[in-house]
């Protein structure tokens, strides 16, 4: 059992995901389009998810910087890396205030 699911992650790893990466992009924008239609939901929500999609095209921006600067990939250089990840932090935070504040405007009701 152990070596039968090391080969699965074996095979796992030597497929290119590139092309499965470059369509998420649609499932996502299928997403945030009911996302917006949601009046409930808060625009800091809706801005943090939104800045996601920054987070993915900066790193796409810094990793063919990577390459071609440093002939490595992202995950290599570390400063880089760092930075892009850092667009990632900043969403995810702004999302966590989004529910932050929606959680504190509901009402509670003591029965």
């Amino acid at each position: 059992m152990n070596e039968l699911f090391i080969k699965f992650i074996e095979k796992l790893a030597s497929i290119d995901n590139t092309a499965l990466f470059a369509a998420s992009i649609f499932p996502y924008a299928i997403f945030l389009f009911y996302l917006y239609k949601i009046k409930s939901v808060n625009n800091l929500i809706k801005t943090g998810y939104t800045l996601t999609v920054l987070f993915v095209f900066i790193t796409i921006v810094v990793s063919f910087y990577t390459l071609n600067y440093y002939n490595k990939t992202l995950v290599e250089v570390d400063f880089f890396h760092g930075l892009a990840e850092s667009f990632l932090t900043l969403s995810d935070f702004i999302i966590l205030f989004g529910f932050i504040r929606l959680l504190n405007s509901l009402e509670v009701n003591n029965s």
